[in-house]
């Protein structure tokens, strides 16, 4: 249709000619509502940032004289961390001559990803930066859970049956029947 007519004839109706798709050879468009398809366009915008999911980098902090009990309750926090979805940053602070050791940051950082291997990859292995060593780990992504086979007919007559049978079972745990003459009057 020619460009005049298609904008006449959205006249006509009291709509808009929108070009849908400008690339296309020839271009495409429609007679609609404009303000219409931007509102559209604007609640599927909304959706769609409402279902993204925001990762964050939460960070836990070392030292390289670091105690067990320390260490193993920072871990389960980065393992909490991990679970919900979150990147973990771990860091060693050097101060002074503590720079000079920089091999006891590293045993910690080795220590840590091997008990986060189950849950996370290293997404920045170990580096200096400054008076910091640091890594980064990422959760792992999720396997696909594997379908369970379909019952067979033969299963599946035997879940219905038990369930036809309960309403009667039931109906006798209702009125439970007197167990001596006494009871009946």
């Amino acid at each position: 249709m020619d460009t005049r007519d298609a904008v006449a004839k959205a006249r006509e109706m009291g709509l808009d000619l929108v070009e849908i798709a400008p690339t296309a050879k020839p271009p495409v468009c429609k007679i609609i509502d404009y303000g219409k398809l931007l509102y559209e366009q604007k609640k599927k915008a909304h959706e769609a940032k409402k279902k993204q999911v925001t990762v964050q980098v939460k960070e836990i902090k070392f030292r390289p004289g670091t105690d067990d009990h320390d260490y193993t309750y920072r871990m389960e926090h980065a393992r909490q961390w991990l679970g919900e979805g979150d990147k973990v940053r771990a860091a060693i602070a050097f101060r002074g001559r503590e720079m000079t050791h920089r091999e006891l940051g590293a045993k910690i950082l080795k220590k840590l990803t091997v008990d986060l291997a189950d849950l996370a990859d290293v997404e920045v292995f170990p580096k200096m930066e400054g008076y910091q060593m640091f890594t980064i780990f990422i959760p792992k992504k999720a396997k696909p859970e594997v379908k369970k086979p379909a019952q067979t007919a033969e299963k599946k007559a035997e879940v219905a049956e038990p369930a036809k049978k309960e309403p009667k079972a039931a109906a006798a745990k209702a009125a439970p029947e007197p167990k001596n003459e006494d009871e009946i009057f």
